[in-house]
């Protein structure tokens, strides 16, 4: 099963069982302002000032933005998913997995472990994700760097151009058509396409609030899960393949 996505200025064939689908999910790296080392506090101080047209203080702003720069967040869940055939039936399904935990390098490592064993290849090997080139992507090379982690192959990509990176797949870059002021949120192309929303029970905003104050990581894993579903419909509608049900679905 093979589908075609644009590769720089060309169109790629491209393998369903030859992609990965990742969604990550991040928090704050501190729960609030006053927890900050004060360096830190400053600095958030003058990245905050972005968000000025909110009128809010940067202390305000902390809770609800820091989790979404890479200087001052941490990633506590990444999900995937593969497309492979079952080693007893031979049907194909979507597999998925998580790493995830309070240990963000030890999330991070065994991330990394997968890709060197199974995606490492560029010349045949994609990594998709929804707003992976502005977000998912760089967020976990950043994050890899910050935890002295070696990058791996696929997401060494500092300094380059996107059309570079062939092997990088965003579904909403898919959806722009060259419109390069339009951005769309997964959820608003699930209900376009038809897709059962992956928000039924939290959303990106709720994640730092059950993280830290519920402490509930294996509700942030469900919703990140959730979205590797959608993620996956939503590139077989864009390639005009029929979607998968539930029951094709496994969660390893």
């Amino acid at each position: 099963m093979a589908i075609k996505v644009k590769s720089g200025y060309n169109f790629r064939e491209v393998s369903l069982a030859d992609v990965l689908f990742l969604d990550v999910e991040t928090v704050p790296l501190y729960p609030d302002f006053e927890a900050l080392p004060e360096n830190f506090q400053e600095l958030w101080r003058d990245k905050s000032r972005k968000y000025s047209y909110e009128n809010r203080s940067a202390e305000e702003l902390y809770f609800d933005k820091a989790g979404i720069h890479a200087e001052f967040g941490k990633i506590v869940c990444i999900s995937v998913g593969n497309y492979k055939p079952d080693r007893e039936t031979g049907k194909m399904n979507l597999r998925i997995k998580s790493f995830y935990g309070n240990d963000e390098k030890k999330v991070l490592s065994d991330f990394k472990d997968l890709l060197q064993k199974s995606y490492h290849d560029s010349s045949r090997h994609f990594l998709c994700a929804h707003n992976g080139i502005e977000f998912d992507f760089p967020y976990i090379a950043r994050r890899m760097l910050i935890n002295d982690i070696g990058l791996p192959a696929l997401l060494d990509i500092s300094g380059s151009k996107s059309w570079d990176n062939r092997w990088l797949i965003d579904t909403m870059d898919l959806w722009k058509f060259g419109d390069m002021k339009e951005k769309t949120s997964l959820n608003l192309l699930a209900a376009v396409f038809g897709i059962p929303s992956p928000k039924d029970d939290i959303s990106g905003k709720d994640v730092a609030r059950v993280y830290y104050q519920d402490a509930d990581l294996e509700r942030i894993m469900i919703y990140c899960q959730k979205d590797i579903v959608t993620l996956f419909r939503l590139f077989q509608r864009f390639s005009s393949l029929p979607m998968i049900g539930d029951g094709e679905v496994v969660y390893t």
